[in-house]
């Protein structure tokens, strides 16, 4: 990605925009009711599960706000201060990156359990999970703010005032920040990947073991089919920059297209799933959420009821 001045038509700038603000205000109301839900009954925040899964909706809904914003600048006013850029690129990648990492925490917490159910109580304790939620963000934020410390020390003090594209390579320019982002992604993608790979596979084994019924079995596959979807989506952001350089020279053409589906795939697609898999298909959550839309609904005709006697 480079700072080249390419512009989409006003009728194809709105489209996708369009697109773009629709899907965040839907997922956010999803999110919404999902937060709600999770604080609204002590059941969850005393469950290790639950707490591993409010915080990546949280992280997720964070981090789409921050690309959202970032989109809609792109096309508003092109260029921004880089300070604000420095600030909104930080924000987007430490919680792009916490999102595999989350994903990763949930898989081991659900092996413990099905794998280890007589020690899952003693492992899995909330103290220790938010411990865990606490070393997520230190190994996530780490890396890039050396990014931020190298930036200080080469670029002059002007830089900072400027305005520039705000895309990352636009603002951490040492050329030894592209390698050893490679490298730090290299070795997230392995042990994401090699987690979740063992922990999912363990726990297909321990369902085949144990169940003797082939819907639980047929559940537990489709469970983990999920779970690999959203990983393999997660942890494209990973690799999306040298997809994208490649697509470029095959499909030189058409870079902006190329960004946008980069960005819906990479970006916004995953932050569907979360919602799907933890919220509507776990039956627990699933059944106080129903409760949490009834008594909205109640509210909501009571409210009417009294505007019409008032009336």
């Amino acid at each position: 990605m480079n700072s080249t001045l390419v512009r989409d038509t006003f009728n194809t700038a709105f489209t996708k925009n369009f697109i773009v603000v629709g899907i965040w205000l839907s997922l956010s109301y999803i999110n919404i009711i999902v937060v709600a839900t999770f604080f609204s009954h002590q059941i969850f925040y005393e469950d290790p599960r639950y707490i591993l899964f409010i915080h990546m909706v949280i992280n997720d809904a964070m981090q789409l706000t921050v690309t959202v914003i970032l989109f809609l600048i792109s096309y508003i006013y092109y260029t921004i201060n880089v300070s604000l850029c420095c600030v909104l690129v930080l924000v987007a990648v430490f919680t792009t990156r916490n999102t595999p990492v989350n994903l990763a925490g949930m898989a081991v917490e659900r092996y413990i359990a099905i794998c280890e159910p007589l020690r899952h109580t003693q492992i899995c304790t909330v103290r220790r999970t938010y411990i865990l939620i606490g070393f997520f963000w230190f190994i996530c934020i780490v890396p890039d703010v050396t990014d931020l410390f190298i930036t200080l020390a080469v670029e002059p003090i002007s830089f900072f005032h400027s305005s520039i594209v705000c895309i990352r390579e636009n603002v951490f320019k040492d050329p030894v920040l592209l390698y050893k982002r490679k490298a730090f992604d290299a070795i997230y993608f392995s042990l994401v990947f090699l987690t979740l790979i063992y922990t999912y596979l363990r726990v297909l084994f321990a369902a085949r073991a144990v169940s003797s019924e082939k819907t639980s079995i047929q559940k537990a596959r489709n469970t983990i089919l999920l779970h690999g979807v959203q990983l393999l989506m997660c942890m494209l952001s990973y690799i999306s920059p040298s997809v994208e350089v490649i697509l470029h020279m095959i499909f030189p053409g058409h870079i902006m297209e190329i960004r946008y589906a980069n960005y819906l795939v990479v970006y916004i697609m995953p932050r569907f799933l979360s919602p799907i898999i933890y919220g509507v298909r776990d039956q627990k959550f699933c059944k106080y959420m129903k409760r949490y839309f009834i008594i909205v609904q109640c509210k909501s005709s009571t409210r009417i009821d009294t505007l019409g006697e008032n009336n």
